[in-house]
């Protein structure tokens, strides 16, 4: 959380402001999002700026994530993504062909923090075979309150829904593979401690709502794929040499 800070306040916004929400990721999703798989990128929640363009509150408060690699090119990230607990995490989960494409720092700040739509991790980052596996680590207590994980039991053994991709053209779009409806009914909240890990398989659906609370709910989230699979050339993140947990 200190690095994060340290980070933002190295961070100059110049020009126009990336901002990230998941219930409209077609249209939003700029150059700057579609170049972030292999740098450290700064996004905004929906509703930072004023209808003036000015920013609502002081610029780490605005803030809705950091991503998408710093866990190659940050060494405290790096440290703590490639730690020894994490290598036996790995090997008990068995994912020792694994490599690391995606990191992001969540900051989920009181009172701003926006909803995360249900969605599949696979979706984002899709594999021939299906291949992904998130690491979840909540970095103050997760609540139902200032905004938690919900999840899907079972929902890992369902198929995935649709796949998020490069446009050829330009943009993105979504690819539909099954149309049903995401439900939220029987979803259960994931209410943890700070310091604990979720890890969330490709296909679970999940979410998180708004954190309308007083408390911030900062988490950091780690995403790898088999190094075996096929990683299709027109997936939105685009990485190269990637390197094992």
């Amino acid at each position: 959380m200190e690095r994060a800070e340290k980070l933002v306040s190295d961070f100059h916004l110049e020009g126009n402001a990336s901002i990230f929400q998941t219930s409209e990721q077609e249209r939003t999703s700029d150059d700057y999002f579609l170049n972030s798989g292999g740098n450290i990128s700064f996004f905004f929640e929906k509703d930072a700026f004023t209808e003036s363009g000015e920013l609502r509150r002081d610029l780490f408060h605005s803030l809705n994530k950091i991503g998408h690699a710093m866990h190659d090119l940050d060494p405290v990230y790096d440290a703590f993504s490639r730690s020894p607990q994490m290598k036996k995490l790995a090997i008990d989960l068995g994912l020792t062909d694994n490599v690391l494409i995606q990191s992001m720092h969540i900051f989920k700040h009181a009172e701003i923090g926006g909803v995360v739509d249900v969605h599949q991790d696979s979706t984002f980052l899709f594999s021939e075979p299906l291949s992904c596996v998130g690491f979840w680590f909540a970095l103050e207590d997760a609540t139902t309150e200032n905004g938690c994980l919900w999840a899907e039991p079972g929902g890992h053994k369902t198929s995935l829904r649709k796949r998020f991709k490069r446009r050829k053209g330009g943009g993105t779009e979504f690819e539909i593979f099954d149309e049903t409806p995401y439900s939220t009914e029987g979803m259960v909240p994931l209410e943890v401690k700070k310091g604990t890990c979720i890890v969330l398989d490709g296909l679970l659906p999940h979410m998180s709502l708004p954190n309308t609370s007083a408390k911030s709910r900062q988490a950091y989230t780690l995403h790898s794929i088999s190094n075996k699979a096929t990683y299709p050339n027109d997936n939105w993140l685009q990485r190269t040499d990637l390197r094992a947990i």
